[in-house]
């Protein structure tokens, strides 16, 4: 690599003591561009990468001969010139559950407040950076893709760019199969969903459950959080028929991007980006979503683009290639 990965440490305050024992101590990777330090007074614009579901800040960086993470890809756009130099910020927010979708819960943890206050704080304490919104820009992928739209709607004061590939939206097509293998996987544990979450916590390996599954457990505990309840959270279906709860699926509904976007119009409007893509192919059928949350950004009248490629979910990093120079080009107009 041209530029370089140094590793920052945060121990979070907001994470301290959270409901499921995740570290508060969380390892950031910053990737800090060829020309950084060595030209005084030049700050650079910051791109925030947020993983998807499963995913962490240093599994972003796993080393794979034939395939390139993250960091390498943005250092290959920036020396090729496609790309104009900015640091790379990849935050974490994995819990026990398997992801926390960037969001604040009494069932994992105030994760929103970790990456929009103390990420962006020590980032831009430390390194030289563009200390404006419109210096700073969020993107990731698919969980990681929700969370930047989401923090992006809401904090449009720390963040002024906005990327999503294949961002989870349009629940009902997203979410619809895995209350079905919820309900189905309970079998193995006399119906309790109580004794699933504990059999999957103190699992040394989870690839005996079902994905699925995993995913219901993890999305309610960030949805529907509930102190009261014996689980955390509320269940968005019955546990016995899959058949929808309507009170909590209605909490789920408020924070679907597609519902959410009428009731933050106006910060949408102030983003300089936005941008989302998703898969014709995507096996979690989000190129749905997109559709969805594009036609109603039209009736609201906010700028945006959504494109749409031939790829699946899985397979669709190549699309990085577009939204980092986008990015960097766009953050760089006041760095």
């Amino acid at each position: 690599m041209k530029g370089r990965i140094q590793i920052e440490t945060i121990s979070s305050i907001v994470l301290k003591d959270n409901p499921l024992g995740d570290p508060r101590r969380r390892e950031i990777p910053v990737y800090l561009p060829p020309s950084y330090g060595t030209a005084r007074g030049r700050r650079y614009p910051v791109l925030y990468y947020l993983p998807g579901f499963t995913g962490t800040s240093r599994g972003a960086l796993n080393y794979n001969p034939w395939k390139e993470n993250v960091a390498e890809r943005f250092d290959r756009l920036i020396e090729s010139g496609k790309a104009h130099e900015a640091i790379l910020v990849i935050a974490d927010g994995f819990t026990a559950y398997g992801g926390s979708q960037y969001l604040n819960s009494s069932a994992t943890g105030l994760y929103e407040d970790f990456v929009v206050y103390e990420v962006v704080g020590y980032i831009d304490g430390k390194h030289a950076t563009v200390r404006h919104h419109e210096g700073r820009a969020i993107l990731g992928k698919s969980s990681g893709g929700f969370g930047a739209l989401t923090l992006a709607m809401r904090h449009p004061e720390v963040f002024g760019h906005c990327v999503s590939h294949s961002g989870d939206m349009g629940f009902e097509a997203s979410y619809g199969m895995d209350m079905y293998k919820f309900v189905t996987a309970l079998g193995r544990y006399g119906g309790s969903p109580k004794r699933f979450v504990q059999e999957f916590l103190k699992s040394r390996t989870k690839e005996g459950f079902d994905f699925g599954a995993i995913n219901l457990i993890a999305m309610a505990a960030c949805y529907s959080p509930n102190d009261r309840s014996p689980l955390g959270f509320d269940l968005p279906c019955d546990p016995r028929t899959g058949e929808l709860v309507p009170a909590v699926w209605k909490r789920w509904q408020a924070l679907d991007p597609v519902h959410a976007a009428a009731k933050h119009a106006g910060a949408l409007r102030r983003l300089k980006t936005l941008w989302f893509d998703a898969g014709t192919k995507d096996e979690f059928n989000l190129h749905l979503g997109a559709r969805r949350f594009s036609d109603e950004l039209k009736a609201l009248k906010i700028r945006h683009t959504h494109e749409e490629h031939g790829f699946g979910h899985m397979d669709m990093n190549d699309r990085l290639d577009v939204s980092l120079p986008l990015l960097a080009s766009r953050c760089r107009r006041v760095g």
